[in-house]
């Protein structure tokens, strides 16, 4: 076995552990959605779209992560990592856009979230009342 098929293998093998990650979220969101369903009774829709949005994000990670693998190590030619620049473009923009969908922020946006060095702010206090003027 020479280089470029071994670098070629590990990348099949990493396109398979994607496609795996992906499935099994997949079957673990819909199995841990029917389960809260039957136990609690509850609304599952939000876990259910967190958990598949993020097994499918780590899915094309990996994908990513195996494409670049098999162009640039196996095949760097201008035309294989222009498709690769094409692929790699559309799955960041899928995996911003689940990403968008399952937080509600951008991944470069970080969370809301109150720093102690910030001022709550304070109700403000009432006036004291005013006496009333003297009967006469």
């Amino acid at each position: 076995m020479d280089f470029g098929s071994i670098i070629e293998r590990i990348g099949e093998v990493i396109d398979v552990i994607g496609v795996a990650a992906i499935v099994i979220g997949v079957v673990y969101a819909i199995v841990d959605a029917a389960i809260r369903r039957l136990r609690h009774g509850e609304a599952v829709y939000e876990r259910f779209r967190r958990v598949l949005g993020r097994a499918i994000l780590l899915g094309l990670e990996l994908l990513v992560a195996a494409d670049i693998i098999k162009t640039v190590a196996v095949t760097p030619t201008l035309e294989s990592v222009a498709v690769l620049a094409a692929i790699v473009l559309i799955r960041t923009f899928l995996s911003w856009s689940l990403e968008l969908e399952i937080s509600g922020r951008w991944p470069w946006q970080k969370p809301h979230a109150p720093t102690s060095d910030t001022p709550t702010p304070t109700p403000p206090t009432p006036a004291p009342p005013t006496p009333a003027p003297p009967i006469r």
